[in-house]
């Protein structure tokens, strides 16, 4: 990877400097980023200037001292390096390397991208878990393709990765789902589902048909709807198990024994300000019912001790914000601290005609996942969920959604693949190997360019979870393959050329192929 080449570069000089007296600190971290203006170079670094706010130096000369290491790789890995004020070291990537990774791409084949920074670790993601009340809804779905996409990226990064779902099938939710099926003066969902269950479930006991009823949303609505999103779970984990088993007992018994719970008013509390929080959580009410919290300690402690992951990614509706330093403070006490990371999603809302679609579960007015996919399909939704950021909010143009034109982001990546797969019908590449030098034109370098950074983009996305990265990147490598398409004839009259433009088509169709499986999206070859 360029990024990384550059960052070990960058880092070699800093050893340097630091052993001929120049800097006597560390550099936690080297940042290199793509900048904004291509006159700035391909990748470009702030590094002189972090140095010089801490040496009290001129970034200029500190810049100066950092390249002069660089000169051996001009020519095989840089065209130039340049350094600009007040202190930039902006660095041009040399053509004969780009041309060379055309190769490299070919022979790496659906390998291409695929990196060792996980080592193999223990990951589990674990994405949705919404309560077993009813169907998934538009809103608590988001997590689907976010969880999903996460745990195939950090796969892709070679961490071992499990997906799983944590069904909350106990508690108060459960008993006002019994309520509601029952339709008693204390029910509070509504809907066709609450008056099928209504007719099928035979018991009378609020909490058993609250159990019967969960069981059933669980089977016929919720697998049924994540199939249907192409999510495939390792594990679909219980939350009454861990009651049965006496697991959750266990852990309170745990904390108790380390002195982390205390009773106040009737219930059991537990230190949670000790490790940051703003308050005490209850973990079990004075009625003896046992809290969310309860439950989830029990989870994480079967995560990290019985499935001993070295990392847990949970990923969580913003309507959690409130909980995520309870259970931050109780993973801690159990002895896993730093291994839990929580990710909230902000909400989505619907737009049709550039009207707010109102929704509320318990209103019976919603709109659920397998309605959006039956109106858009399976990728388009995939594909529009993942286009934002987790802490950004989600607004879904239905109307674009259902647009089959250039104006959809994803009839505009899946077009490049099928344009790519309709060339090759077209002619066949020979068996000896392409001038790749020949690859000279402005926008074959281009391609070239956005091909490189795919690997980078799997790095970057495996280390701090901006999943959004991947739809961004398919719409970038599209608008350069369709502009490389407009420029430069691949079946041209020079045979020589037209095989070397037949690999670089090939080289972007592999590229484009393991974006689509990563964000498990249809590659079509015929539009």
């Amino acid at each position: 990877m360029i990024k990384q080449e550059i960052k070990n570069l960058i880092q070699e000089s800093i050893n340097k400097l630091q052993k001929k007296g120049l800097i006597d600190f560390d550099i936690a971290e080297i940042k290199v980023e793509y900048p904004e203006k291509k006159i700035h170079g391909d990748y470009s670094t702030n590094i002189a200037m972090i140095i010089a706010r801490k040496t009290k130096k001129d970034p200029m000369e500190i810049a100066e001292l950092l390249t002069e290491n660089f000169k051996a790789k001009i020519s095989s890995l840089f065209e130039r390096i340049k350094i600009v004020k007040p202190g930039f070291i902006n660095f041009f990537i040399s053509e004969k390397y780009l041309q060379e990774q055309v190769d490299k791409i070919l022979k790496q084949k659906d390998k291409f991208g695929q990196l060792n920074i996980g080592k193999n670790k223990k990951v589990q993601v674990e994405f949705i878990s919404a309560n077993p009340t009813g169907p998934l809804t538009v809103g608590n779905a988001r997590g689907g393709p976010f969880g999903d996409v996460l745990a195939n990226v950090l796969k892709k990064a070679g961490y071992k990765t499990e997906k799983a779902y944590y069904i909350n099938d106990y508690g108060m939710q459960i008993m006002t789902l019994g309520h509601s099926v029952l339709k008693d003066k204390e029910a509070k969902y509504k809907g066709a589902y609450i008056d099928d269950l209504n007719k099928r479930i035979k018991s009378k006991d609020v909490y058993k048909a609250g159990e019967e009823a969960a069981k059933i949303i669980i089977k016929e609505m919720i697998k049924k709807t994540t199939d249907k999103m192409s999510i495939k779970y390792d594990e679909w984990i219980s939350e009454t198990n861990f009651h049965k088993s006496g697991l959750v007992d266990k852990v309170i018994d745990k904390l108790k024994k380390k002195g982390f719970l205390y009773e106040k008013e009737g219930a059991l509390w537990f230190k949670s300000k000790q490790y940051g929080d703003d308050r005490d959580r209850v973990i079990v009410k004075s009625n003896k019912w046992k809290t969310y919290l309860a439950g989830d300690t029990a989870l994480h402690e079967y995560k990290f001790k019985d499935k001993k992951f070295d990392k847990v990614i949970n990923i969580w509706g913003a309507d959690h914000y409130g909980d995520v330093a309870g259970l931050q403070a109780v993973v801690e006490a159990l002895g896993y601290k730093g291994k839990l990371d929580i990710v909230l999603l902000q909400f989505v809302t619907l737009f049709e005609k550039q009207k707010k679609l109102k929704m509320s579960k318990r209103a019976g007015r919603y709109v659920t996942m397998d309605d959006l996919i039956d109106m858009v399909g399976k990728d388009v939704v995939r594909f529009f969920f993942l286009t934002r950021s987790a802490d950004t909010h989600l607004n879904f143009d239905l109307d674009l959604a259902k647009e089959q034109s250039e104006k959809n982001p994803v009839y505009y990546v899946q077009y490049a693949y099928a344009r790519i797969c309709s060339i090759l019908r077209k002619t066949k590449a020979k068996k000896t190997r392409p001038d790749f030098s020949l690859l000279k034109h402005s926008s074959e370098i281009k391609l070239i360019k956005e091909l490189v950074k795919f690997p980078e983009i799997i790095e970057d996305t495996a280390n701090d979870y901006q999943v959004q990265r991947l739809p961004q990147y398919m719409i970038d490598l599209a608008t350069v393959f369709h502009k490389f398409y407009k420029d430069c004839r691949v079946l041209a009259e020079d045979e020589k050329l037209q095989q070397a433009r037949i690999a670089l088509i090939l080289a972007t169709k592999t590229v484009l192929k393991e974006t689509f499986d990563l964000m498990a999206i249809l590659a079509p070859e015929k539009m």
